[in-house]
């Protein structure tokens, strides 16, 4: 939460959200500011991509880069620190990664995968169906990662990027909000309680309203979900319109 020394800032002066994003992200960021409210900046680092966190040598790179990019943030007076990435983020238990942020940095932090999964408690949601510009690998980790956190996957699709390797991945950001509009749509499915839509490097703020209007029901994106969860553990209360459901009444 932001203290007394806060009014002196300019532009964060009630809270300065510090975000952690790969390479070749251009969406984040972009998403992330458009959402600020008064009085909150978005102040963002980079670091390699991880999407291997669930293997002990994966794991070692990935803190081991987390821990210069958290110190980057912190030495500019973050309020939270988030790690803007859902597929290195999927790591159980919950908690486990946002912890060791924290004992980098002394302060609040979120990362994408666990914000998903929160924000989703939040709605109620426990049936989900998942649209992903991933390629069928990736898609089934999350589907696992999911599981383990106790929501039901009924049905998960992806554009296939990356399939080929990971030069591919670039390509997310130049897909248009309607491609995920499209994806989710037709990945729905009449008992899910939610849709979720992942990676932050993947544009979903144009279109989260009239999904939402469309299928009748909550969606959670990469960027809003850990947006949502860096504003509160700011101690920003706001609720936003234009985002979806969980901006608005969460």
């Amino acid at each position: 939460m932001a203290d007394n020394s806060d009014r002196h800032h300019e532009y964060g002066w009630r809270a300065r959200l510090g975000v952690i994003v790969p390479p070749t992200n251009t969406v984040n960021e972009a998403e992330w500011q458009r959402l600020a409210p008064e009085g909150v900046s978005v102040h963002a680092t980079r670091m390699p991509l991880h999407t291997d966190s669930e293997t002990d040598e994966g794991e070692r790179a990935l803190y081991a880069d987390l821990e210069h990019a958290v110190k980057d943030l912190s030495a500019a007076g973050m309020s939270v620190i988030a790690y803007g990435c859902t597929a290195g983020s999927m790591v159980q238990p919950l908690t486990r990664l946002t912890d060791h942020m924290t004992e980098l940095c002394n302060r609040p932090t979120v990362a994408t995968a666990p914000a998903i999964v929160r924000a989703l408690q939040a709605l109620g949601a426990t049936k989900v169906s998942v649209a992903t510009p991933y390629h069928d690998a990736l898609n089934q980790h999350e589907k696992a990662f999911l599981a383990a956190s106790g929501i039901e996957t009924l049905a998960i699709a992806g554009l296939g990027i990356g399939a080929g390797g990971a030069h591919e991945y670039v390509q997310i950001a130049r897909r248009p909000a309607s491609d995920a509009f499209d994806l989710a749509v037709s990945v729905d499915r009449a008992d899910a309680e939610a849709v979720v839509i992942s990676c932050t490097d993947f544009a979903t703020l144009p279109v989260i309203e009239r999904l939402e209007q469309e299928l009748g029901k909550p969606v959670v994106t990469s960027n809003q979900a850990t947006f949502w969860a860096a504003l509160r553990a700011a101690g920003i209360d706001d609720r936003l319109d234009g985002a979806g459901r969980l901006l608005r009444e969460h």
